[in-house]
């Protein structure tokens, strides 16, 4: 829970958290260290020097760890878990709906777990919607168009496969579709995370929602031509967040563009814990101000009402969260970690 210096509560949906395993026990190969090295870089540059974790625990850290960093150090109400499984680095997966799942069967009330599917797969991967859908009543999945699919390195949105998959994802009513299209990581190419491919699925399906994590970043401007045509497709703040610390300036020109283009009803709050942990990320945004010429250039602001939006109202929206009976069950379920 966040309660702002005024005393109002402010309901808090982390759109984009991770429960990975990037340690060397499970890493297949070079490709696994490096990957898992290049989000703690990205950790060491945008967090507070009080903020740093070491690499052993970042590498691999527990359920109990998770649990207290999001909600009880953290501000976090609920939590939407994503799964990126990159099975080509990591011997059991980095972060699938499988280990995901563990966790949320100990704080249903806490997590919504999303899944992940490769097109590439054919058959298989249609099997496979069917399989999360029916095993975990999935709302929404992590797609990740750079990830390694054996001599395949990277697919687009708008492959043939992929459209199977989307019908298929509609029909069965998984409408949030979660989409890297952000900075590259070590060894993935960054052309694999194009925003171009998001133009096509969002104007061809426009019944599933489309949330572009990291808000394309270094494209912003690409994904606001595109977002602000395409009113299924939505804004991450995950890794544009962080910024509001290590560069303020840069993120208050982000913010500026995506209320400009998106409005305020189309952004959501992600973390991308545990690069970073939400309680600074969500006490900095509560207290930032735009500056005066962003704000008079673009003939927006950044008031309280959008930050609650942005937050935890938007993302609540998506996922169908009756904030008021979810705020009862929460109070009816006290915050423990387990081995405690």
């Amino acid at each position: 829970m966040f309660v702002t210096p005024e005393g109002k509560e402010i309901f808090i949906v982390d759109g984009h958290t991770h429960f990975w395993d990037g340690s060397p026990a499970n890493q297949s190969n070079i490709h696994g260290k490096q990957f898992i090295e290049c989000f703690f870089a990205y950790h060491n540059a945008l967090s507070p020097a009080d903020k740093l974790w070491p690499k052993e625990k970042f590498e691999k850290y527990s359920a109990d760890d998770l649990y207290r960093d999001l909600f009880i150090d953290g501000p976090d109400d609920v939590a939407i878990v994503q799964s990126t499984y990159l099975k080509d680095f990591y011997k059991t997966g980095f972060n699938t709906i499988e280990r995901n799942a563990g966790v949320a069967a100990r704080y249903p009330e806490r997590f919504i777990v999303n899944g992940a599917f490769d097109p590439r797969d054919g058959e298989k991967a249609l099997e496979y919607i069917h399989y999360m859908k029916e095993t975990y009543n999935i709302q929404g999945v992590k797609l990740y168009t750079a990830e390694w699919n054996g001599a395949s390195r990277g697919w687009r949105l708008n492959d043939p496969e992929a459209y199977k998959c989307f019908e298929l994802c509609e029909k069965l009513g998984i409408r949030n579709m979660h989409v890297h299209k952000g900075p590259t990581i070590i060894p993935l190419s960054k052309d694999a995370f194009d925003v171009h491919d998001v133009d096509y699925a969002a104007t061809d399906f426009p019944n599933l929602n489309w949330v572009v994590e990291h808000c394309g970043q270094p494209r912003i401007d690409d994904f606001c031509w595109i977002a602000v045509q395409e009113a299924n497709v939505y804004g991450g703040l995950a890794v544009v967040l962080p910024f509001i610390h290590s560069r303020p300036r840069y993120f208050a020109e982000i913010m500026g563009e995506l209320l400009f283009w998106l409005g305020e009803d189309r952004i959501l709050f992600g973390s991308d814990y545990a690069i970073w942990t939400p309680r600074w990320l969500v006490e900095k945004f509560w207290n930032f101000e735009l500056p005066e010429d962003v704000k008079q250039e673009r003939g927006i602001d950044l008031t309280p009402a959008i930050k609650e939006k942005i937050l935890g109202l938007n993302a609540a929206k998506l996922y169908g969260i009756d904030i008021a009976a979810k705020k009862a069950a929460l109070a009816a379920s006290p915050l423990a970690v387990a081995a405690e």
